[in-house]
């Protein structure tokens, strides 16, 4: 029993040996037929529709074009130095390179996703990704997403940057939820922020401002409207209503267009559930 288990424990020793042995002969095989290869190619990967960034800005990026990286050898090229040049680009959330054996430099890149466009107070326009980080704007590309304007006092230094302000992380999480949804995504247009720093909806159908005021119980205002528009607006009228305001738990109030200077006149549906429960008309009798 004794020698059955030393011939067991050489055994093992001799199989680590012979392991170690062929990995560092064929790391040596390798390194030694790296120093000889050439860069003969650069091969760029950018998935996505998003163009913020493309192949030939890549190229100037990593001055391909000026012969800094084809024809010199594999181990003249300092790949993660080169990696942290693309990872630099605002544009950019994520870059990987990797060279192979047949001298070709790989670079995979992930371009950052725009969630909303912000035109501050101050006239400064910018971009929030999808992290919630201030990115600016392209001259190779206009994302298709919402803008939000009017009274934000959100700054833009020129780099990237966090949302600092209550308000601009409202407008963030606002344009995220609407994203995310197919029926408002398609139903909003714009985000404004009136003088009392609430916010305000502008949609694509009717005249209508669809008051929000923050980014508190979004799913919960977003489901009041929602009944709102199949319950109550077919049956009164898409123009009966300048103002739709769902910033209110469980009720969605709509100040009627020809009252609206003197505010008196308020339709108030209250919305429980699924069901509009009560329609109330306050405007003055004649």
């Amino acid at each position: 029993m004794w020698r059955k288990i030393a011939w067991n424990r050489v055994l093992i020793a001799l199989s680590w040996l012979v392991s170690i042995t062929g990995l560092v002969v064929l790391m040596s095989f390798i390194e030694g037929k790296k120093a000889g290869v050439i860069c003969r190619k650069v091969d760029v990967y950018i998935p996505g529709t998003q163009s913020f960034i493309d192949r030939h800005e890549v190229d100037r990026i990593l001055q391909v074009s000026s012969h800094n990286l084809i024809g010199r050898k594999m181990e003249d090229i300092n790949i993660h130095d080169l990696e942290n040049k693309l990872k630099a680009n605002p544009f950019i959330e994520f870059a990987k390179m990797y060279a192979d054996m047949d001298g070709v430099i790989h670079a995979e890149i992930t371009q950052r996703q725009p969630a909303v466009r912000i035109l501050n107070r101050f006239d400064q326009d910018f971009y929030v990704d999808q992290h919630g980080l201030k990115i600016p704007l392209s001259d190779n590309f206009t994302a298709p997403v919402l803008v939000a304007n009017g009274n934000i006092d959100e700054i833009f230094s020129g780099r990237i940057d966090t949302l600092h302000t209550k308000l601009a992380k409202d407008l963030f999480k606002t344009a995220e939820f609407i994203r995310k949804d197919t029926l408002w995504n398609a139903q909003i247009a714009q985000i404004y922020v009136d003088q009392n720093r609430e916010i305000e909806l502008i949609p694509r159908i009717g005249d209508q401002k669809i008051l929000v005021g923050n980014a508190d119980s979004l799913e919960s205002k977003f489901h009041n409207l929602k009944i709102f528009y199949k319950q109550a607006l077919p049956q009164i009228g898409w123009d009966k209503y300048k103002i739709i305001n769902i910033k209110y738990a469980n009720q969605v109030v709509g100040v009627k267009t020809e009252n609206l200077k003197t505010d008196t006149a308020k339709h108030i549906a209250a919305v429980k559930k699924d069901t509009l429960q009560s329609v109330k008309d306050s405007s003055p009798t004649n």
